[in-house]
C-alpha cells in the first residue's frame, strides 16, 4: 500500500500533540508528505502556505472545532478532501460534517489501515477532479 500513498500531501490537524506526532510519523513512514498543525488556526495557516491533497482533522479542538475548520478549508480549497476524526460520543457531529463537504469520518482510536484506506480514497477522488 505504501507505493500507492507515496507523495500524497497530507495535513493533520489535532490539538493532542502526542497523537499528532505519532500519527505523522506513521504516515511519513508510508511515503506521505505530512504537514502537522496543533490547532485549527495553525491548520488554516498551513493550507495558505501549501498545496495539500487531504486533511485529517480532529473534531474537538480548543480553538475551533473540526466542523468550523472544515467550512474554512472548503472556502479556501473546495476540492481539498477532509476526513474528520472524532472521539466516542461525537459521531453525530462528525456525520453532520458530511453535509458541509467532509469526505468521510472515522472514530478515534481508528485502525491505521482504515485511515490509510480513507486517505487513499480521498486522494483518488481529488485526483480525478471530483467535487467532494
Amino acid at each position: 500500500m505504501s507505493a500507492d500513498l507515496s507523495g500524497i500531501r497530507l495535513l493533520i490537524v489535532d490539538d493532542e500533540e502526542g497523537y499528532l506526532n505519532v500519527l505523522a510519523k506513521r504516515m511519513i513512514r508510508r511515503g506521505l508528505r505530512v504537514t502537522t498543525a496543533p490547532s485549527g488556526s495553525a491548520g488554516i495557516q498551513a493550507l495558505r502556505r501549501a498545496d495539500l491533497d487531504v486533511a485529517v482533522v480532529d473534531l474537538k479542538m480548543d480553538d475551533m472545532d473540526g466542523i468550523e475548520l472544515l467550512k474554512v478549508f472548503k472556502k479556501m480549497d473546495p476540492h481539498l478532501a477532509v476526513i474528520i476524526l472524532t472521539g466516542h460520543g461525537s459521531e453525530q457531529a462528525a456525520r453532520d460534517g458530511l453535509a458541509f463537504g467532509a469526505f468521510d469520518y472515522l472514530t478515534k482510536p481508528c485502525e491505521l489501515q482504515d485511515l490509510l484506506a480513507k486517505i487513499k480514497d480521498a486522494y483518488d477522488c481529488r485526483k480525478r477532479g471530483l467535487e467532494l
